[in-house]
């Protein structure tokens, strides 16, 4: 192994060989401990100290490191609490994850340390983020995120290369290259000479080093550092290297051949260095014996201040710790109308604004056919709105999609550091041309297109929150969520129940059916979301609401659903205050008062339940509208069935495991005693949704709204 000190001191190279040694040590005793019962599990680093400690002290201290299991060293160099960290992985609430997590599934914001998931992949779209934030804020600044050749078979780390490429980001791809991951071989991992060469395929440059070297690591780092900064561009770096113990201690290497391992034990990062050390003179063997016993009793006294008190569990706690607080006042109360419902607006003919790009999606029948139904399709609102409070100031007459933009314009003002991303949202102004115009007032830094690859974006966004940037992500159509479901329920939604780190974003979802969109345009996909802690779901039916809740969602500290009914942009209008306010996120709104039956709703359901209310006022129909799922208002579902004692829970997305399915156990669990008929679930049919406008009309829930209504009355 050939080391080059170059310039350096005697004194950093002792640091080097302090840094490397102290992550070996405490892996020795975190053997016996594993041995002795103490921990349950551990993922060995040994054999590639000098791969994190090396690149940490490459990096700046307050420079973004997002590292995996293996990487002790980076912890360690960053200087963390040796107790705590001992604390973490026995599971005690004095961890930093409060016992939550174990291994390294965590963050520090002091350090600068972004915790890892087990999918490995997703935390390179979250250093795509803090690029982009060292970007726009012209901080001379790079990021640091690691992966193994394993995690680079992952469609995410495709899309964190190709984005951070694609936006000229200040990101530092670090592949740890070990040969194996768990027990599947390079040979069956991936067919190119040198992960160096994906590099080139994405338009950035790479390098392969030895990993094993500390000196070669610590300086490669420090150019390819410098040069991200100076040319703001993303670098790969392949360092080479071998793990000398399993995947996990339980795992074994069995699988590794005799001979391959006694070649990369004679590489050994930590006995090579201290052996150049000493035939260099700068170190004696009583330096080395005295620096080991000097790390052996400061892992001894940091062991020791571990309290192996019990864990006791404080539900209240569990549960408060799942969402960050907010801190600030919202900006003005939200506001109501007690007025008729406008007619609808008049159909546009194309709903396309003059001198925009016209893509072949424009042009294309489907596209066509899709935007005149939204345009021509009203929604009828036979009844009026209960008034809660009056408008005060100022209110404009709106669609939905004219409220939602102005809301967004409003948070753009309001928040010079929210940031708005999606596809073709930029001069194109989206799909549905929300967006149209806001790149003219906002430019082009903050009105990003992005790449098609949703699960990198969703990670930009837990990025630009790291540090203390908001953002708005339009999914094009809710269905592609798919496309990014792991980032939103695994990252953003348990990220502050983890570490307490808060993930600062609205993801825009287009939704629902009505216009003959099929079965990848028109899912209603909002429980998925609602089963995840963490989470916050809302789903606006007025245009006065819509602009409330996105406000209000971008002014959450917590990762927001944001969902919108595309068959009611332009279907549906009403007056919208002029003023920038909030409607309440997790307060329902009492529609319209009665006294024989209930249907509780949200979304296209309250435009349903209103055309049928006006259609037939010899019933006494109350209406509750959601406007959020998650959370659900509860005391104002108890009022609502309290008054009439008969409830319908109505909905769009299909039946089982729905939206009704969980209002309707909690009623019956809750508020039994107020009932005078078993609770009834009106959903669209248990298929995906058809093509054809017939089938989707029998498809959708309310060709049986009728039906279900005179059940309940006949009860």
């Amino acid at each position: 192994m050939n080391f080059d000190r170059k310039d350096l001191s005697n004194e950093a190279l002792i640091r080097l060989y302090r840094s490397i040694l102290l992550p070996r040590m405490i892996e020795e005793k975190m053997l016996v401990l594993l041995r002795q019962g103490k921990i349950s599990k551990w993922f060995s680093g040994i054999g590639q100290e000098a791969i994190a400690a090396g690149a940490t002290l490459a990096m700046e201290g307050d420079e973004w490191i997002l590292p995996l299991h293996r990487n002790l060293g980076v912890f360690t160099t960053r200087g963390l609490s040796l107790s705590r960290l001992f604390s973490q992985w026995q599971g005690s609430r004095e961890g930093y994850s409060k016992g939550r997590e174990r291994s390294f599934h965590f963050g520090d914001r002091e350090h600068a340390i972004c915790g890892m998931i087990s999918h490995l992949g997703p935390q390179l779209g979250i250093a795509d983020g803090i690029g982009l934030a060292y970007k726009l804020s012209k901080k001379k600044k790079a990021v640091l995120v690691f992966t193994g050749e394993g995690g680079t078979s992952e469609g995410d780390f495709h899309e964190a290369m190709n984005t951070a490429s694609v936006w000229d980001l200040p990101v530092i791809f670090l592949v740890e290259n070990n040969g194996y991951a768990l027990s599947t071989p390079v040979s069956e991992q991936y067919r190119c000479e040198s992960l160096v060469y994906k590099a080139e395929g994405y338009g950035m440059e790479g390098v392969r080093i030895d990993g094993n070297n500390v000196l070669t690591v610590y300086d490669t780092l420090r150019g390819i550092r410098e040069y991200c900064i100076k040319y703001q561009r993303p670098y790969l770096v392949e360092c080479m290297t071998f793990r000398m113990r399993g995947h996990e201690e339980a795992s074994g290497i069995k699988y590794v051949p005799a001979s391959l391992l006694e070649d990369w034990g004679r590489k050994d990062p930590v006995m090579n260095f201290e052996n150049f050390l000493r035939e260099g003179g700068v170190l004696n063997e009583e330096d080395v014996a005295r620096i080991r016993e000097e790390i052996h009793q400061y892992i001894e006294v940091e062991l020791a201040a571990v309290k192996e008190s019990p864990v006791v569990a404080d539900t209240e706690e569990e549960l408060r710790d799942v969402y960050a607080v907010r801190r600030e006042v919202p900006a003005a109360p939200a506001m109501t109308v007690e007025e008729p419902a406008s007619p609808p607006a008049p159909p546009a003919e194309e709903p396309v604004l003059e001198g925009a790009p016209v893509s072949p999606y424009e042009k294309s029948t489907f596209r066509k056919r899709f935007m005149r139904a939204v345009a021509e399709k009203p929604v009828a609102m036979a009844d009026q709105v209960r008034v809660e409070k009056p408008i005060a100031g100022p209110a404009t007459e709106k669609r939905l999609l004219e409220a939602i933009k102005d809301g967004l314009r409003q948070s753009m003002q309001q928040h010079s550091q929210l940031v708005l991303m999606g596809q073709d949202i930029a001069e194109y102004g989206g799909a549905f041309k929300i967006t149209e115009g806001l790149l003219n007032e906002f430019g082009k830094e903050r009105v990003r297109n992005t790449p098609l690859c949703e699960s990198a974006i969703v990670g930009c966004t837990l990025g630009l929150s790291l540090e203390g940037y908001k953002s708005v992500m339009e999914m094009q159509f809710a269905d592609f969520v798919t496309s990014g479901f792991n980032q939103i329920v695994n990252n953003l939604a348990k990220i502050h129940y983890r570490w307490g780190q808060h993930a600062d974003t609205v993801i825009r979802m287009p939704t629902g059916a009505g216009v003959g969109a099929g079965p990848f345009h028109s899912q209603s996909n909002e429980a998925w979301f609602m089963h995840t802690p963490g989470l916050k779901v809302v789903y606006p039916s007025t245009p006065e609401d819509a602009k409330g809740l996105l406000i209000a969602a971008i002014n959450d500290p917590n990762p927001v659903l944001y969902f919108e009914h595309k068959g009611l942009y332009r279907s549906i209008s009403g007056l919208v205050p002029d003023a920038y306010y909030e409607t309440p996120i997790g307060k329902a709104r009492r529609v319209r008062e009665g006294g024989d039956v209930t249907i509780i709703t949200y979304g296209a359901g309250v435009h349903w339940a209103m055309e049928y209310a006006g259609a037939h006022r010899d019933i006494s129909i109350e209406i509750l509208d959601l406007r959020t799922l998650l959370p659900l208002d509860h005391e104002a579902i108890r009022a609502a069935v309290s008054r009439t004692g008969k409830v319908l829970v109505l909905h769009e997305d299909t039946l089982t495991g729905g939206v009704g399915a969980e209002v309707a156990a909690w009623i019956g669990e809750h508020c039994f005693s107020s009932l005078d008929a078993p609770v009834l679930r009106c959903a669209s049919l248990d298929t995906p949704v058809p093509f054809n406008l017939e089938l989707e009309k029998n498809f959708l829930a309310k060709s049986r709204l009728g039906e279900y209504v005179k059940r309940l009355i006949a009860y």
